[in-house]
């Protein structure tokens, strides 16, 4: 008996799996993403009766097919890995639907289990399970949990292990349904001649890989085209038989393979497995009787806004206290590092490049991360999907289909989420046109790169305003990215919107362990970019900023002026040691100014001269870098919109990823001090700079709201869209259309509020 096991965990969405991997794993788990695309993989550790199991969750799903990347995600894992068992976590309040993807699982031949979760609701709902007796007719083990408490849990993964054990090393045994006098015949064909050519059935089942052909699967017809010439002729006998059902049935192989494969499950379940006791089934659960008032035409919405207006709220009333423990700590690594460094290169790049830059992305880590807790909680809670439910409404007036909403959400309609992400989801939505419109206006939405400088401009200059501006500004990425797919829907792309039908899952309390873990997924998610891409960008940034430096001649010139001050110092000291009169005061108020200095207070004469020689020349050479130049070159056209050239700097760099324009500026205007002690926090520099007014502050967020996509998302709107055509198109309209709102904001805000 090995001693390493492998357990797969599959599911629908919402069904609990991922609450059931949380048990299992605990904090011994791993997140990252499948190669090459962003679907989610987790992988943990798990102890079973002494032994060690490697748990792997595989995407949500609702079947195998091929119709969603994590459907394609979830069978490649089980194809290619191979694991011992494959635990499918049921909703046993929706035990039907549910089964479809057992099926499935059991089809593929792979050894299956089944965890029959939130049993205790599904018994509120008046229904009543035969455990095993379904166990019995499918000859598999089923066992009943709660994910949410752990009942059942670890009896299920025993099962499943024991299970697995039992059947290694022995070949798949798939299940084998009928689907019916039309497509057996043609299925026997095809697995006869699958069989004789050995075609993919190093990895899949002969069956199996028939039915896929008749289910017009394109990913199993792609590998077959690669496989060899039998492709064409499955798929000339698949064509055939859509033909025949077409005339005859008036439909076609996939509904009626999905027809035969519920009435496969429906025949289990009249087999005593499944029953509804009247009296209990007629009670309002509760699910839906809060679903009356948080689902209700009117109430609804308003709930929905005054839930995501207290996110806010809540945020910035208790995350300043731990964002200032986390600024004041980059704050003393500043000072701590320009002691220790010489003058030079290196101190500039350690403290300019990296602690200034990084550090002002990182100090927006507490605010974020409560903001990711408590987007957790309504994940966990069923919220969010009432949502979706509620927005569909709304989206149907602008030409879009209700799958759209969970690209918005997980884009960042509710703050903090991503755009590539949000792109991939739109590959739920069958209209080619309904998808394109999501993907072109999804990346408006307040993703997690854009909030710390949402967070870091709102705090200066709306501070008595935090929650309201976020609000402000969350309403205007939805209403923006609204008006945008009607405007794209009514031109370009014009085309009916198709029907939409969702689940609800039942309400549910989340655990403190789920909303951790989630929450701690994501917020290391944005210290690792942080660490890594945006540490990176912000070294090129700061060499951007750096070179060239200032030819020889300009800084001769600054060290002329130098030279003149500190003679003027030391004549003034030497007179005073004279005795002279009129030159001791002068000598007094060296020494003043030195014990003044001493205290911190810079009232020297002679050294106010130095510091601003010192500060006119750290920006003579920014303006005169890579970047200083770019910045300045573009002033001449963003100054209507309020833009300075340093801004101009951190929005060039801001197309790499949004989170660097808070690091670019952060750098920009360490580069143009020169004394760390006075440089004090980017907040500060950026509230002592003239030049940023309300109406500067403003016209930049509703820019970076809507201003291109950051490089990753515009190569996933390439991949998604299948052209670099409407990746360009997303680039260069967004940023004209953005430019121009920001350009009214400033010129209209100026002109109400005077300049500030």
């Amino acid at each position: 008996m090995s001693a390493n096991v492998i357990v797969a965990l599959a599911g629908n969405p919402n069904s609990g799996k991922t609450t059931a991997f949380n048990e299992y794993t605990g904090s011994r788990q791993h997140v990252g993403n499948y190669p090459g695309i962003t679907v989610e993989k987790k992988e943990g550790i798990a102890r079973v009766d002494g032994r060690e199991v490697r748990v792997v969750d595989l995407p949500g799903t609702y079947s195998l097919t091929a119709y969603t990347q994590e459907e394609v995600v979830a069978r490649r894992v089980l194809v290619e890995d191979r694991p011992d068992v494959v635990i499918d976590v049921i909703n046993a309040g929706a035990l039907e639907r549910n089964l479809y993807l057992a099926v499935q699982l059991m089809e593929l031949g792979i050894p299956v289990a089944l965890g029959l979760n939130m049993i205790d609701e599904a018994r509120k709902q008046g229904l009543r399970i035969d455990a095993a007796r379904l166990s019995q007719l499918l000859d598999l083990p089923v066992v009943e949990t709660v994910a949410r408490t752990g009942e059942g849990l670890k009896a299920l993964m025993s099962a499943a292990v024991a299970h697995g054990d039992a059947k290694r090393g022995a070949p798949w045994k798939p299940l084998e349904i009928s689907y019916g006098p039309d497509l057996d015949p043609v299925l026997a064909r095809m697995v006869e001649r699958i069989e004789a050519a050995r075609f993919l059935t190093d990895k899949y089942p002969a069956r199996w890989v028939a039915l896929k052909y008749l289910e017009s699967d394109d990913d199993i017809r792609a590998l077959g085209r690669a496989a060899g010439p039998l492709a064409a002729e499955l798929e000339a006998m698949a064509a055939e038989v859509a033909r025949h059902l077409e005339a005859t049935l008036n439909s076609y192989p996939e509904a009626v393979i999905a027809d035969y494969r519920y009435g496969y499950i429906s025949g289990v379940l009249r087999q005593g497995v499944l029953t509804r006791h009247d009296e209990l089934s007629q009670r309002l659960a509760a699910s839906d009787r809060m679903d009356r008032v948080l689902t209700h035409r009117l109430l609804g919405p308003v709930i929905m806004l005054a839930v995501l207006y207290g996110i806010y709220e809540i945020t910035f009333a208790i995350g300043e206290y731990p964002m200032g423990w986390v600024e004041a700590f980059f704050g003393w690594l500043n000072e701590t590092a320009s002691a220790a460094l010489p003058d030079g290169l290196l101190k500039s790049l350690v403290v300019s490049g990296i602690i200034d830059g990084v550090g002002g992305v990182m100090g927006f880590v507490p605010l974020i991360m409560l903001m990711f807790m408590m987007i957790a909680f309504l994940e966990d809670s069923g919220y969010m999907a009432r949502v979706a439910y509620m927005l569909d409404r709304v989206f149907r007036l602008f030409g879009l289909h209700g799958c759209s909403v969970m690209p918005y959400i997980v884009s960042g309609g509710i703050a903090g989420g991503c755009a590539v992400p949000g792109v991939m989801a739109a590959r739920t939505l069958r209209s080619p046109r309904e998808r394109l419109a999501t993907i072109l206006t999804a990346p408006f939405m307040t993703c997690g790169a854009k909030l710390p400088v949402f967070i870091l401009f709102v705090g200066v200059f709306f501070a008595e305003q935090q929650a309201q501006a976020m609000f402000a500004l969350t309403l205007l990425g939805w209403g923006m990215a609204l008006i945008v797919a009607r405007i794209l829907r009514s031109t370009v792309i014009k085309g009916e919107s198709t029907p939409f039908v969702m689940e609800l899952p039942p309400y549910r309390l989340p655990t403190l362990r789920g909303i951790l873990i989630h929450t701690w997924e994501r917020t290391w998610q944005y210290i690792k970019k942080a660490g890594t891409v945006i540490l990176a960008i912000s070294i090129l940034l700061w060499a951007a900023m750096t070179f060239p430096q200032l030819p020889e001649d300009r800084t001769a010139a600054f060290e002329t002026q130098r030279a003149a001050v500190t003679a003027q110092k030391e004549a003034a000291e030497a007179a005073a040691e004279k005795g002279d009169a009129a030159e001791a005061t002068a000598a007094t108020a060296a020494e003043e100014g030195a014990e003044a200095a001493a205290e911190g207070e810079k009232t020297d004469p002679f050294e106010e001269q130095l510091a601003a020689i010192d500060a006119e020349e750290a920006a003579a050479g920014l303006e005169h870098s890579i970047a200083g130049r770019v910045g300045i070159a573009l002033e001449s056209v963003t100054g209507a919109a309020g833009f300075d050239w340093r801004t101009n700097i951190a929005l060039v760099g801001g197309f790499a990823a949004k989170e660097v324009i808070v690091s670019t500026l952060g750098t920009a205007y360490s580069l143009g001090e020169v004394d760390a002690e006075d440089a004090g926090s980017l907040a500060e520099r950026i509230k002592a700079d003239p030049h940023w007014t309300p109406a500067a502050a403003a016209a930049l967020m509703v820019f970076v709201l809507l201003y291109a996509p950051c490089f990753v998302t515009v190569v996933a709107i390439k991949q998604e869209s299948g052209s670099w055509r409407w990746a360009i198109f997303s680039t260069v309209f967004s940023t004209i259309m953005a430019f121009g709102l920001a350009v009214a904001v400033y010129q209209i805000g100026t002109a109400m509020l005077g300049g500030g």
